[in-house]
């Protein structure tokens, strides 16, 4: 009977340490700001400037950041918003960016918020 009980304990303080684990092991998915950009008539533009920079006036506020890339073949770029989080705390788990993008001589702007461990996606139209 004693040795039954010993089992049970076991088994059970096996099973508590497990679950201990595997909460401590939560993802660690990446923070992205994905932007489409689109023409007047709805057609992916390849090629475009996207310039994001971090809305210093927004409530609560964002920290400094600029990143510029350019869309790809398929008309949408990725930013790596991981390089702000890592660097704004970890109590910073939310930013707010405008996002601008220029092709040929037409500009457009965005906004976007993004969170820590997540992805965001915008689209911005450029005018005709």
């Amino acid at each position: 009977m004693i040795l039954f009980d010993m089992k049970k304990l076991i088994i059970l303080g096996m099973m508590a340490g497990f679950l201990i684990t595997a909460n401590g092991c939560k993802s660690k998915d990446p923070a992205i700001l994905k932007v489409f950009v689109r023409s007047s008539s709805n057609q992916l533009i390849s090629g475009a400037k996207v310039v994001v920079i971090g809305d210093q006036q927004s409530n609560p506020q964002t920290g400094a950041f600029v990143d510029t890339t350019f869309t790809n073949s398929s008309g949408f770029t990725s930013v790596d918003m991981d390089q702000y989080f890592n660097t704004s705390g970890p109590e910073n788990t939310t930013g707010y960016f405008d996002i601008i993008v220029k092709h040929n001589n037409k500009t457009a702007t965005g906004y976007s918020r993004c969170r820590i461990h997540t992805t965001a996606v915008e689209t911005i139209y450029l005018p005709n």
